[in-house]
């Protein structure tokens, strides 16, 4: 019986795949703004309005309570976080002492700027609708070093832009098959918007505070790209991630502070861009005394700026540049 669902399912995806293919963006995308305008007439445009965001964490959803400033570990010399072992889930299995990886990160915020210099970020949950779904993609990437990063953060930018899957051009959806089973691609449904004509944007766009408008707007965007199989990871990223710098950073969130995570030891991220971070932890040696079996699992926590106007950053468990041929000087039990 199970065998005979999964069939089901992945004849049914097939099925998408197979008719995105073979659609042109004229005609489909004549399909999507029809749909976008039909959500929306009989007052459905409140209804969209108050549909929550894919990811919606912000900077209210992180605890400072703990943190320590940007100097609480000047004059240490972090170890490779990488060197430590994992768990058969690929989350790194702590021991007392100061670490350090630079790991891929992705954008998680369509329609705001990249990390500026000064700009500080704290540890937040995973919070929306498709929270699951986002990181079991981040998850199941570490496994499969064919997809590349943009092709990863072309499909992500999909899921919070709120794209349908079967609205997804071909090479998405050969990208979400890829790191998705075929359960878990039903996931992707649920919670979706098509793409809002032109007049509805406006109309929409009047109704949201300012810091709200360019999200929603460039959200709108992508989903139109999302379902164009001409559409190019440069073309996604101009409405996905705004030029220039963003708002003041706050001065009481400084660059480089550190959140004391729930499990109880030190964290703090470091971007360089959006597709990079690194982050630093430091687990106090009377903590692993009394919690054994401590770890990190990166694609829990999201680096969440204290600028609303800077991009949220999805966290993986994958070094960059790693070097294997280094030794850790502390001693894992």
């Amino acid at each position: 019986m199970k065998k005979s669902k999964h069939l089901i399912i992945t004849l049914f995806v097939c099925l998408l795949c197979v008719t995105a293919a073979h659609a042109q963006f004229g005609g489909f995308g004549k399909k999507l703004l029809d749909k976008g305008s039909d959500m929306v007439s009989g007052g459905g445009l409140s209804k969209i309005l108050k549909q929550p965001q894919a990811i919606s964490t912000s900077f209210k959803d992180v605890d400072k309570t703990g943190s320590k400033p940007p100097s609480f570990m000047e004059g240490k010399t972090p170890e490779p976080l990488y060197l430590l072992p994992k768990t058969p889930e690929g989350a790194y299995k702590l021991c007392a002492g100061y670490y350090e990886m630079t790991n891929k990160s992705y954008c998680l915020h369509a329609g705001t700027r990249g990390p500026s210099t000064g700009d500080g970020y704290m540890l937040a949950p995973v919070i929306g609708p498709k929270r699951d779904v986002v990181i079991l993609i981040l998850k199941h990437a570490e496994k499969h070093a064919e997809v590349d990063q943009h092709s990863i953060q072309v499909l992500l930018w999909a899921i919070i832009a709120r794209t349908r899957f079967v609205d997804m051009s071909n090479s998405i959806k050969l990208t979400a098959t890829k790191l998705l089973s075929t359960d878990e691609l039903l996931m992707l449904e649920g919670g979706a918007l098509g793409v809002l004509p032109a007049s509805v944007m406006d109309k929409a766009k009047s109704q949201l505070p300012p810091a709200a408008q360019s999200v929603f707007e460039a959200e709108n965007n992508i989903r139109q790209l999302a379902a164009s199989s001409n559409a190019s990871y440069e073309d996604m990223e101009k409405y996905a991630v705004l030029a220039g710098l963003a708002p003041q950073p706050d001065p009481e969130v400084p660059s480089g502070i550190w959140s004391l995570h729930p499990d109880g030891y030190y964290i703090r991220f470091i971007p360089h861009g959006y597709q990079r971070t690194t982050v630093q932890i430091y687990v106090p040696q009377e903590l692993i005394s009394t919690k054994p079996g401590l770890i990190y699992d990166g694609p829990n926590g999201i680096a969440c700026p204290a600028n609303v106007g800077a991009q949220r950053l999805a966290q993986t468990n994958e070094p960059l540049n790693p070097d294997y041929t280094k030794k850790l000087k502390v001693v894992c039990n």
